[in-house]
């Protein structure tokens, strides 16, 4: 393995674990250092382009749930130039969702996702510059989360 793909390897790593905790602590500010200025996150249902419209999602995620946790799972990536790469991230993400009523557990609607990414290294930093998120299938269950409430 050369020493500029360890870099991009350890890079795309990082990223992956900074975007999950961005989306989960509703830390916005971790992404500037995750996505480009341009990027574009395509989902199911929604496009964000650029960073303003990205930095919304932390605190989107927060409106519509009572807590997420996104897992980072096994990682590739490919260097295309000097300046381009692209990789897949595997990750489960769960939403938390409260009671249907009174008596009712709580739900988590739990995704298993692919991100398929086009990184850019801009001033020497490996970013994301396209996220598309393929949602493989979803999964609802009752948990428990009386421990969680309210952090």
């Amino acid at each position: 393995m050369t020493a500029n793909l360890e870099a991009l390897e350890q890079a795309y790593r990082r990223n992956g674990s900074l975007y999950a905790r961005a989306m989960d602590a509703n830390e916005p500010d971790l992404l500037d250092g995750v996505m480009t200025a341009d990027a574009v996150i395509e989902s199911p249902g929604a496009v964000m382009d650029g960073i303003a419209a990205i930095r919304a999602c932390p605190g989107m995620l927060r409106e519509m749930f009572q807590s997420t946790q996104h897992l980072v799972h096994n990682q590739t990536v490919e260097q295309l130039s000097d300046t381009e790469a692209r990789g897949e991230t595997y990750c489960t993400a769960s939403h938390i969702l409260p009671p249907s009523g009174e008596g009712q557990p709580y739900s988590a609607l739990v995704w298993a996702i692919r991100y398929q990414d086009q990184l850019r290294l801009v001033d020497g930093v490996w970013k994301i510059a396209k996220r598309a998120l393929v949602l493989d299938w979803t999964e609802t269950r009752p948990v428990d989360f009386s421990g969680r409430q309210g952090a």
